[in-house]
């Protein structure tokens, strides 16, 4: 029986030397685009990122509320005619924030020269005294003035001589008995005798407060020789008013 020949060195031989390679994994897709591409993705994910984590200031948020567009309309039109309505526009306040307390300083007026000039009347000759010495036109001080301008020529002729209160600074005659040219010299120089040498009547005038405190110290100065019988030659009763002629006033 022929046995089957075998050739040596050929029985058992495994096909090491012809094995397959395996096939090659796939590049991610970053790799395999450009450069310039890849440049670019890169970027947007940075800013993306980026944009996430910045948090708005305080300051930018007001800056983004309160700059809101404002839309002007012509004269006549309404955002209805034909045109697109500006949106509203909302601003959130905190409940806790309270509206400043504004304290409004009162304001007042007194009348000038021109003005009491034109008026005319003793109660105006009364209020350009006060004037000239700087002293409030107070209802009290108008009042003590009015009351002694009475005792010195009445209210029937309170501008003789063109000197209410018989004052001699400057007019010209001692004693009071001279006289002024208008009005307004008549109150210019008496405002300026009380301030000379009347300290007392002045302290009154100043405080603006009370016409009878005022009148005590007319009575205790030199004004008047008789002192007004210390009060008894005063009266107290509404003074009368009454315009001076034009011509008093230098008009």
């Amino acid at each position: 029986m022929q046995s089957a020949s075998v050739t040596p060195g050929v029985r058992g031989r495994r096909s090491a030397g012809r094995r397959t390679a395996a096939p090659a994994r796939p590049r991610p897709l970053l790799q395999r685009m450009p450069l310039h591409h890849r440049l670019g993705v890169t970027l947007a994910l940075v800013a993306l990122v980026a944009g996430f984590s910045i948090v708005p200031t305080d300051a930018a948020l007001a800056a983004t509320v309160l700059a809101a567009p404002v839309s002007t309309l012509a004269p006549g039109e309404s955002p209805t005619d034909g045109g697109t309505a500006a949106p509203e526009q909302h601003l959130a306040v905190d409940a806790t924030i309270a509206a400043p307390v504004i304290d409004r300083d009162t304001m007042g007026a007194t009348d000038g020269l021109q003005t009491l000039a034109s008026v005319g009347t003793n109660e105006a000759w009364a209020k350009l005294v006060l004037m000239f010495g700087g002293w409030p036109q107070t209802e009290a001080n108008v009042t003590v003035m009015l009351r002694w301008m009475r005792q010195e020529n009445g209210p029937p002729d309170w501008w003789n001589r063109n000197n209410p209160l018989n004052n001699g600074y400057g007019s010209g005659g001692g004693a009071g008995l001279g006289s002024y040219t208008d009005l307004v010299s008549a109150a210019e120089y008496c405002a300026k005798n009380l301030q000379r040498g009347y300290p007392g009547i002045v302290a009154g005038l100043q405080a603006g407060t009370s016409a009878d405190a005022t009148a005590s110290a007319i009575w205790a100065s030199p004004w008047a020789t008789s002192h007004y019988a210390n009060g008894a030659h005063w009266s107290t009763r509404p003074v009368e008013i009454v315009q001076a002629p034009a011509s008093a006033w230098g008009r």
